[in-house]
């Protein structure tokens, strides 16, 4: 019977662990038995060195390794061990060209993956349809494995604040994530529309040169009426009931494989506008990044149309769809 093990690098920094990776395996993880009899669970490790340990320990026939971490040494080195031989390892790579580009050297550790392919069962997948076709045309063999929305949270919601008008704008502040534009978008909308804007963000997860945009935006809130609220970088279920106080979403970022917390908006019932780099949900609340017209009429669009939420829901539901059919075929595999 197929096993499955999801392992995460344990990536403690002043914002605390890193859960975006681990909500992704997670979520497909939980869907795996849910779908089947199999077993399967997410761990967290140290380092490179706690691999063969609990791989050891579990068993399974299927190592699903979340994104480029493990070092062509390494593996050459579990591969000595006969117990691993067999198994399936499969590296998640969960992002598109734009933001492997400042990843440092993405496409050397894709190399060295592809050459061990040639002799051991190591294998590249991708979570975005567009890009694993794009790497499959240039010789970067890998396998789709799209992500899966599985949350599990109660339906509790508070009563949200009327005095203001709350747009979250969350997840790591860098550039390829457009937060500066998306504020001044807001700051628009907020002054058309003479609402006591609040501007969320996670203020406390920098990454590529991030410290910059952060101190942009709040120079750009010191000169407003408005208000600039950073939260801290928080587990799944923490930030669900941050997501439900907010009125409105904004990801209009500038690159996306999937986007966990545009899906959270989504199941909660909050209108959002998102970038046109997301295939999975309809046009009309896609806006250009760079656009501001553009993204204040998609904000007047799901502003004065709340049915558009119930249709956002209906696309996410479709999609999930989808990716649990590929994940099946997989998983008895089909592919």
């Amino acid at each position: 019977m197929n096993k499955f093990l999801f392992i995460c690098k344990e990536r403690k920094t002043s914002y605390g662990i890193s859960f975006g990776l681990f909500n992704s395996a997670r979520f497909v993880s939980e869907s795996i038995k849910e779908m089947s009899d199999f077993e399967s669970k997410v761990i967290f490790v140290k380092d490179m060195n706690e691999i063969d340990k609990f791989v050891t320990e579990y068993n399974p026939t299927h190592v699903f390794i979340e994104a480029l971490w493990v070092t062509k040494e390494k593996f050459l080195q579990l591969f000595k061990y006969k117990r691993h031989i067999e198994r399936k390892w499969i590296i998640r790579i969960h992002s598109k060209g734009p933001f492997l580009a400042n990843e440092g050297n993405a496409f050397g550790w894709m190399n060295d993956y592809i050459e061990l392919g040639k002799e051991y069962p190591l294998y590249i997948s991708v979570n975005n349809l567009e890009f694993s076709i794009d790497l499959n045309k240039i010789d970067y063999k890998n396998i789709y494995l799209p992500n899966i929305y599985f949350p599990k949270f109660d339906n509790f919601c508070k009563i949200k604040d009327k005095e203001h008008f709350d747009i979250g704008c969350f997840g790591a502040i860098r550039p390829m994530k457009n937060h500066l534009q998306q504020a001044i978008a807001a700051i628009r909308f907020a002054n058309d529309k003479k609402l006591n804007l609040r501007f969320h963000i996670n203020g406390n997860r920098l990454e590529q040169n991030g410290d910059k945009v952060l101190s942009n935006l709040r120079s750009l809130f010191n000169n407003s009426k408005y208000e600039l609220v950073e939260h801290d970088w928080m587990n799944h279920e923490k930030f669900i009931n941050v997501i439900r106080q907010m009125d409105m979403g904004l990801q209009i970022s500038f690159s996306e494989s999937f986007n966990i917390v545009t899906a959270d908006f989504v199941a909660n019932n909050i209108p959002i506008v998102v970038s046109k780099d997301f295939n999975w949900l309809p046009f009309w609340i896609k806006s250009s990044c760079t656009d501001t017209d553009e993204i204040l009429n998609k904000m007047n669009l799901i502003y004065h149309l709340p049915i558009v939420n119930i249709l956002n829901k209906t696309y996410l539901k479709g999609y999930n769809i989808r990716a649990n059919c590929i994940w099946n075929n997989y998983i008895h595999g089909k592919l």
